[in-house]
């Protein structure tokens, strides 16, 4: 059984079903337990969510979160507080769970992610990507910003690996609630900057061309002569395509290429 981790509200709930089925789809050999950690879902539509994941012949597992718990973190733009929540999942997840995968609802997958799964995490706490094409610039800025002179790179958390057995004994939430009531001014991405800030030392690096490909870059890569991250490889070696920022491909006005990608398991579902 592979466990996936997913946080999201009533609005990001049609965009959650195509990520699933595209998960689903592509990784027919597993089996997995959703495990959905929310705080503003009607009851009906986690009614219809479970018979949805059920209907695929998985299991989905609703946690509710007290609100209150990140009720004066700063949300701003298209995030909401549904993204903190990860930050705290080893608070609501059973205890027996050692590692889960979380995925935002903006994704789609389109090859297997046992390899990443099953990926030691060598003593890190978290496995993630970095967008090194949009935060290499950035670098010297964001060390600045969140204190950490001595990071490596600032990582992607749409695509995160947790080890659950250490964050349990490593991670003290007060710490996390202190540094978010100290640095709101600061926060530009606010639940990805705290996990940088707070973790930069415990994540381990994996490709972000393979596990989390921003489809942003495609559309700058085909200007590009020699663009070796194209379709063709894409369709062979990436496990998650990314659909970053406020565009996103269910919008009527996004043009996109890669968004093609989320409008063939829309129609599949």
């Amino acid at each position: 059984m592979l466990n996936i981790l997913v946080t999201v509200n009533s609005n990001y709930i049609p965009p959650l079903k195509v990520m699933l089925n595209s998960l689903f789809l592509n990784n027919r050999q597993e089996r997995f337990a959703i495990y959905l950690l929310y705080s503003n879902i009607k009851d009906e539509e986690i009614k219809d969510l479970l018979d949805f994941v059920e209907g695929k012949g998985q299991r989905l597992h609703p946690i509710a979160v007290d609100p209150k718990q990140f009720e004066d973190a700063p949300v701003f733009r298209h995030y909401t507080v549904e993204m903190y929540y990860r930050l705290a999942a080893h608070l609501y997840l059973p205890e027996e769970i050692d590692r889960i995968l979380y995925l935002d609802p903006d994704i789609v997958v389109i090859n297997p992610i046992k390899e990443l799964y099953e990926m030691d995490f060598d003593g890190c706490l978290f496995i993630a990507a970095e967008h090194e094409h949009t935060t290499k610039v950035a670098r010297p800025f964001n060390k600045l910003r969140l204190g950490t002179p001595n990071a490596k790179g600032y990582f992607n958390t749409g695509v995160l690996l947790m080890n659950l057995q250490e964050i349990r004994k490593n991670v003290d939430m007060q710490k996390i609630y202190r540094f978010i009531e100290e640095n709101k001014l600061l926060l530009f991405l606010p639940d990805q900057d705290v996990l940088n800030a707070l973790f930069w030392d415990k994540i381990k690096p994996v490709d972000a061309y393979r596990y989390n490909y921003d489809a942003r870059y495609y559309e700058l890569g085909k200007l590009l002569p020699k663009f070796k991250y194209d379709l063709d490889w894409m369709k062979k070696n990436t496990v998650f395509i990314h659909f970053c920022g406020k565009e996103k491909p269910w919008q009527e006005k996004y043009k996109g290429e890669l968004g093609k990608f989320y409008k063939e398991y829309e129609r599949l579902l």
